[in-house]
């Protein structure tokens, strides 16, 4: 569930994108337990942007969910360009995104 701007939870699923940026002390939760709980809800699209990345930097967008598990869409460092798909239809540049 997620909440609205007055406090009211609404479904997880009525979202959809999620995007979560990590940080380090939680980086590894964000990067499993919330991802399989934004598929295992039904939410179309997952932005994972992580700072704090085993090998470096990275932006990675998840889609289409199955049960708990989302397939990897795109991925890639800071400072490329992701596709977001329908409804949104955007390059979305991580140029700006600082790292760590």
């Amino acid at each position: 569930m997620l909440r609205d701007e007055g406090g009211n939870f609404i479904p997880a699923a009525a979202a959809e994108l999620i995007v979560e940026i990590t940080s380090k002390s939680n980086a590894a939760h964000d990067r499993i337990k919330k991802a399989a709980g934004y598929a295992q809800a039904g939410v179309p699209l997952y932005l994972l942007i992580d700072g704090w990345a085993p090998g470096g930097p990275t932006i990675t967008l998840y889609g289409e969910p199955q049960r708990d598990v989302y397939r990897v869409l795109d991925v890639g460092k800071f400072g490329e360009r992701i596709a977001l798909p329908e409804p949104f239809g955007l390059g979305l540049d991580t140029g700006e995104f600082a790292e760590n």
